[in-house]
C-alpha cells in the first residue's frame, strides 16, 4: 500500500510538468517577449535549489567537506558530459538545440529522482509525513517546470518537443519513488550522497550556460527585469524551505 501513496504521489506531481501545455496557446510574439523571463526564473529555481536546499540537506547527514567534495565532482562531470560530446561548439546558425537545453534536461532529471527518493522515504516513515512532503514538493514544481519549459524552448526545442521532454523528465520521480522504496528496505544513509550530485549539475547549468544568456541582453529595463526575476526564483526556493 505504501509503495501504491508513493507512485500516485509522484505521477500527480510529474503532472505538473504539464503546465507547460498553457503556453502552448500563447502568442508567438508574446512567446518570445517572455522567454528570457523564463529562463531568468529558471536560472533562480536552479541557484537557490542547489545552495539553499540540496546542499544544506544533505550536509545535515554527512560530512559537509564530504558534500562539497560530491559536488565539485558532478559539477566537473557535467563540464566533462558537456566537453566529450561537443554540444557547445554548435552556436551558428545550423544549431538547432544549443547544449544547455540538454544538460538543463539531465539535472531536471536527477532533481525529479531526487524528489521521488525524498517522497519515498517519507512515506516509509508515514502516510502523513508523506503527504505533507509531497505537497511541499509540488509547491515548488509549478514555477520550476514553467521556467524549465522556457529554457528548452531558448535552446531550440520546439514547444511540441519541450512539452514532451519535459514530461518523461519530470516521470523520473516515479522511477526514483520506487528505487527510493526498494533501497529503503535494504539501504540506509544513500539519499543524503545523492543530494550533492544534483547540487552540482544546477549550479553548473545555472552559471556556464544560462546566466550567461541572460548577459547577453543589452536592453537596461529587460536586464532589470530579468534580475528582479532571478531573484525571484530564489526567492520561492527559500520560501519552500519555510514550508
Amino acid at each position: 500500500m505504501i509503495l501504491f501513496y508513493i507512485i500516485l504521489a509522484n505521477l500527480i506531481i510529474s503532472a505538473f510538468s504539464l503546465i507547460g501545455i498553457i503556453t502552448l496557446g500563447l502568442n508567438e510574439n508574446f512567446l518570445k517577449k517572455i522567454l528570457m523571463s523564463l529562463v531568468s526564473l529558471s536560472t533562480g529555481l536552479l541557484l537557490g535549489g542547489a545552495l539553499l536546499h540540496l546542499l544544506p540537506e544533505a550536509m545535515d547527514y554527512i560530512d559537509p567537506l564530504v558534500a562539497l567534495e560530491i559536488m565539485l565532482v558532478s559539477f566537473v562531470g557535467f563540464f566533462f558530459i558537456e566537453r566529450t560530446f561537443h554540444w557547445r561548439h554548435c552556436h551558428d546558425e545550423n544549431c538547432k538545440v544549443h547544449s544547455f537545453g540538454y544538460m538543463n534536461l539531465y539535472g531536471d532529471a536527477i532533481h525529479n529522482f531526487i524528489d521521488g527518493l525524498i517522497i519515498a522515504s517519507a512515506f516509509v516513515i508515514s502516510v502523513p509525513i508523506g503527504i505533507s512532503t509531497s505537497v511541499a514538493l509540488a509547491f515548488h514544481e509549478i514555477p520550476q517546470e514553467i521556467g524549465d519549459f522556457g529554457v528548452l524552448l531558448h535552446a531550440g526545442f520546439t514547444k511540441k518537443k519541450a512539452l514532451i521532454f519535459n514530461f518523461i523528465v519530470a516521470l523520473f520521480s516515479v522511477l526514483g519513488g520506487i528505487v527510493g522504496f526498494i533501497l529503503s528496505t535494504q539501504t540506509e544513509g544513500i539519499i543524503p550522497y545523492i543530494l550533492p550530485i544534483a547540487a552540482g549539475g544546477f549550479l553548473y547549468i545555472a552559471t556556464s550556460d544560462l546566466i550567461p544568456e541572460l548577459k547577453k541582453e543589452v536592453d537596461p529595463k529587460k536586464s532589470i527585469s530579468s534580475f528582479v526575476l532571478f531573484v525571484v526564483g530564489i526567492l520561492l526556493m527559500y520560501g519552500y524551505l519555510s514550508l
